[in-house]
Parts: C-alpha cells; sequence; structure tokens
C-alpha cells in the first residue's frame, strides 16, 4: 500500500456516495493548486490523465 492510498480510501469512505461534475472537481483542483503551487505539475499531470482516459494509445 502506497502511502497517498490512505487519503484515496478516505475520499471513497467520506464522499464516495456523492455525485459530481467533472466542473466542481476542476475548480477544486484550481483551488488546491492557489493553496498548494509546489504541487501544481502534479495536479496538472493527473488532470489530464484523468481528461485523456478514454483516449486510446
Amino acid at each position: 500500500m502506497y502511502f497517498t492510498d490512505r487519503g484515496i480510501e478516505e475520499l471513497a469512505q467520506r464522499r464516495g456516495d456523492e455525485d459530481v461534475t467533472l466542473g466542481w472537481l476542476a475548480g477544486k483542483l484550481t483551488e488546491f493548486v492557489d493553496l498548494y503551487p509546489e504541487h501544481e505539475a502534479v495536479v496538472d499531470r493527473l488532470a489530464t490523465w484523468l481528461a485523456r482516459a478514454d483516449d486510446e494509445d
């Protein structure tokens, strides 16, 4: 188990039954980067990966 799995598990437990839009998620990611700009590259990579999840390799 990776350390980050704990955060993912907490997210699933606390908010797993909620419906959210991708617009809401994009806003939360932007808010996170505003608070923690040192993590901008990681958030950008995650957002790009999510945006292209259905693209063929």
